[in-house]
């Protein structure tokens, strides 16, 4: 009996020894575990992505203004080839779902059947644009009179060159205000590393001398001045442009000049732009035939080898203010300058 009993408290003990220990282990186990979830949590909270961002973007009056668009948006419409371009060199060229039309070689992997097509940079199709469902839209400055239709189906980012500014950091600023809509950032710069060096010996190839900047179009030459259209070639590279003044506006299509004019300034340089060839007119002259005429053959600029014809029109007419545009338009220069 006495076995029988102390057999019976021994158990007893056991038992109540047993579940101490569980009791403890499991208060254990939750002390180590509690840390660990509040840090999972913390962390969590800490690296979860925005729904979105602000950017600073044109608004239809071309101001600049701030514009909250969708963070890392997954369907894009393209109206405006700069942006498209530094889409492209960025990473995120797939998230396009419509694009305008473009001649473009770089970019020709946009114009396919699986991608719509939005129209123009100059005319957007409405009903195209609304039936891809964007995130967000991109355009440019020919469609700003669009802007507030557009802005009814989605976000519009409108980005542009900033003459003042000059192309490089209106490109590097673009770059990074399109980037921050992906966490890319840190891309931007290495994208733009060589721009500046690049910008530098074409400076220095171009201190002293003078030039006249325009575009053949419809069989006239028209002069560019510092406020538009390849004013990169006189505000940052550096050639003294006497093809027009100062004060006369010329950002869109440049002012006619007689060739007269050309003689007459006698620059060192010519740099000519081929409007018609870069929109794809038809049966248009090109523009060797036009500007190589009995006055401009007799000028210093022609007998020096100095009519520098832009080899890739359209990149230069369509895409300024694109990050592999920049690149083209560079090698142009360096071509036809450094080489």
């Amino acid at each position: 009996m006495k076995k029988m009993l102390s057999l019976a408290l021994a158990g007893v003990m056991a038992l109540s020894l047993m579940a101490c220990s569980a009791q403890n282990g499991g208060d254990s186990s939750k002390n180590t575990s509690s840390p660990s979830s509040s840090q999972s949590s913390e962390e969590t909270q800490n690296n979860e992505t925005p729904e979105s961002v602000t950017i600073t973007s044109l608004n239809a009056n071309k101001e600049a203004a701030e514009l909250e668009v969708p963070y890392d948006p997954q369907r894009i419409a393209i109206l405006d080839m700069a942006s498209l371009d530094i889409l492209d060199a960025l990473g995120v060229g797939d998230r396009v779902v419509g694009t305008a039309s473009t001649s473009l070689e770089y970019l020709q992997d946009y114009i396919n059947d699986d991608i719509a097509n939005l129209g123009t940079i100059k005319e957007a199709d409405l009903e195209a644009v609304m039936a891809c469902e964007p995130d967000v839209i991109f355009i440019g400055g020919r469609l700003a009179s669009s802007y507030d239709a557009l802005s009814e189906i989605a976000p519009v980012v409108y980005l542009a060159t900033d003459t003042e500014l000059g192309v490089v950091e209106s490109v590097r600023q673009n770059a990074t205000t399109i980037a921050s809509m992906f966490g890319l950032e840190d891309k931007v710069d290495e994208l733009m590393a060589n721009f500046d060096a690049r910008i530098t010996a074409l400076s220095e190839f171009a201190a002293g001398k003078t030039a006249i900047v325009g575009l053949v179009t419809s069989g006239s030459y028209n002069v560019l001045g510092n406020d538009g259209r390849c004013s990169m070639i006189g505000r940052e590279i550096g050639f003294e442009n006497i093809g027009v003044d100062a004060n006369i506006d010329t950002s869109t299509h440049g002012n006619e000049a007689s060739f007269e004019f050309i003689v007459e300034k006698a620059p060192d340089y010519i740099f000519v732009l081929d409007r018609d060839a870069a929109i794809g007119t038809d049966g248009a002259k090109l523009a060797q035939e036009i500007m190589e005429n009995e006055l401009v053959m007799g000028t210093d600029a022609y007998k020096n080898g100095n009519i520098v014809y832009l080899a890739h029109p359209a990149v230069w007419y369509t895409a300024e203010g694109g990050i592999s545009a920049l690149d083209i338009m560079l090698q142009d220069l360096e071509s036809e300058l450094l080489g």
